[in-house]
């Protein structure tokens, strides 16, 4: 990712001005209080393969926060979140230019919030859990990714944006790991 409001993320290069790449339109949904430690904005291509080009940038930006330190989000749940909005916005909305993806890392307590910018304007479905009553139909192929953002993600929504919608989710920090007692 390039450096935009925070430190380069190891194993990626950026000579010059990347298109596409900018940082300053702000992010209004309220983050913890602490605010942005780091953060990044880049844009994606509007194909299946940026899915696995935003897991892999979600995985590099978390797994060099340090381990030990508190605050760290849950790298795979944050990829596994990332890919079902990367995924929405790329079956569900026109292919009229990039999509953005935007990380923010917050200071400690830590957590995250990570958004998913795309053209279309149309809100994207509901993001709350489904009547309980409801029956799911095992066989569908579709329907489950707003879910497991709602049941996952400490908070989620979206908003409009100048130029369509951004749809996002936070992560909370988790507590450093305990030490392991000698034996």
């Amino acid at each position: 990712m390039p450096e935009a409001n925070g430190p380069p993320v190891p194993g990626v290069t950026v000579d010059g001005p990347v298109p596409g790449v900018t940082v300053d339109d702000p992010v209004p949904d309220e983050p913890p209080a602490a605010g942005p430690a780091a953060s990044w904005r880049i844009a994606l291509p509007h194909t299946t393969a940026a899915v696995p080009v935003a897991r892999a940038l979600i995985r590099t930006a978390l797994t060099d926060i340090d381990p030990a330190a508190a605050g760290r989000p849950d790298c795979d749940t944050a990829e596994l979140l990332t890919a079902e909005l990367v995924a929405n916005a790329v079956e569900h909305t026109a292919g009229r230019g990039p999509i953005e993806l935007v990380v923010e890392l917050f200071a400690p307590p830590g957590g995250c919030q990570i958004e998913v910018h795309d053209p279309e304007p149309a809100h994207p479905g509901q993001l709350v859990c489904p009547d309980p009553e409801t029956e799911v139909d095992p066989w569908q192929e579709h329907g489950r990714g707003l879910l497991l953002i709602r049941a996952l993600s400490s908070d989620c929504g979206h908003r409009p944006t100048a130029h369509g919608k951004a749809v996002w989710f936070t992560l909370p920090g988790a507590p450093p790991p305990r030490p392991r007692p000698e034996r």
